[in-house]
């Protein structure tokens, strides 16, 4: 499931995902083969488009969900999905909302999600589909198998990704502290950042709506992207013009499809970095020394911040004794040398791996 799906879609298919009630008695109207429409919200709008039917206020079950589905009108619930509001109720929505739907369940189904903004499920009874209609749009409940198959190819994906990631981010180390940095270096960084970040996106998506089925796999996906959004702050934070924040570069990228997202001049320009010809990718950058320093053991992150706000570069914070460094407010002695011996151990790390 991509980022395009709105936050009522997701929130609504964590309730009807493995695991709920609500989910245990969709699966035994499917067995039974008698379909139904299910109304996931009640309020003045819903009663208005309401006719017949009778009023319950009981808990949700599956066994109830079952049971009340065999009438032909639908049943409308709490949209927490925790008590049962009404059942046998026939749905009256504007006829004139534009649906494209050929069957009489799923046009009402949808008229209704649009109408009342609610979300509504339809159990097609000949198909033996699940449908729910959220945001505007239809989305199709599949078997958690298939689910599975799609989200395992994306988290190999996801982990070819970070190795590549981890690679590329190591080399940059090692350009920043030899102070070779171009924005071509910065580019390919933060392109394979925000190939990360949607495809884990993705696969959150996926997460959510495979319930209790997904929790190997939200295992595997927090483990692969550990870190990477702050990484990818910090980067930003690096680099980003003055007058330029991380919700501008968020908003820009967000409108970049993912065949632009391979040209580096499109990701340098969304930085503000770079121009519409993508000449200046080897132009020169100087770090202001965030990213690097946000990766030494125990160096608080207030304690980095405050070091960067005071000397500006890293070349500056590089050149710095550990007098220099001690003497600023909220560092002291502990951090002082821990921040000079951290720097020196990833300078040594990184020159060694770019040159061997």
């Amino acid at each position: 499931m991509s980022e395009a799906h709105g936050g009522l879609l997701r929130d609504t298919l964590a309730l009807i995902a493995p695991g709920t009630v609500l989910r245990d008695g969709l699966e035994r109207i499917l067995r039974g083969r008698t379909g139904a429409i299910i109304v996931l919200g009640f309020d003045e709008t819903v009663e208005s488009i309401s006719s017949g039917g009778f009023n319950l206020d009981v808990e949700l079950s599956a066994a109830h969900l079952r049971e009340l589905s065999k009438m032909d009108g639908a049943v409308v619930v709490d949209r927490s999905a925790n008590r049962i509001r009404r059942a046998n109720v026939q749905l009256l929505p504007n006829a004139d909302i534009e649906t494209f739907e050929a069957g009489m369940r799923h046009r009402t189904a949808e008229r209704v999600a649009r109408q009342t903004g609610y979300p509504v499920i339809s159990v097609s009874q000949s198909m033996q589909l699940i449908s729910l209609y959220a945001d505007g749009r239809r989305h199709v409940l599949e078997p958690s198998e298939a689910i599975l198959a799609r989200a395992n190819q994306a988290l190999a994906t996801l982990e070819r990704y970070t190795t590549r990631l981890t690679r590329t981010s190591g080399s940059l180390d090692a350009l920043e502290i030899e102070d070779l940095v171009t924005v071509r270096d910065v580019a390919a960084v933060l392109q394979l950042l925000e190939m990360v970040r949607r495809i884990a996106s993705d696969i959150d998506g996926y997460v959510t709506e495979l319930g209790t089925d997904g929790r190997l796999l939200a295992l595997q996906h927090e483990e692969l992207t550990r870190g990477v959004l702050a990484e990818r702050d910090f980067l930003l934070a690096d680099y980003l013009p003055d007058g330029l924040d991380i919700d501008a570069v968020d908003e820009r990228l967000k409108w970049v499809g993912s065949p632009a997202l391979l040209d580096l001049a499109m990701v340098a320009r969304s930085m503000g970095l770079g121009g519409v010809d993508g000449q200046e990718l080897d132009a020169g950058l100087s770090p202001r020394g965030l990213r690097i320093l946000a990766k030494i053991p125990r160096l608080p992150l207030a304690t980095a911040r405050a070091v960067v706000a005071h000397w500006g570069s890293l070349q500056q914070i590089l050149g710095a004794t550990v007098e220099e460094l001690q003497a600023l407010d909220g560092v002291g002695a502990v951090g002082a040398r821990t921040l000079r011996d951290g720097l020196s151990r990833l300078a040594e790390v990184s020159i060694v791996d770019r040159y061997s």
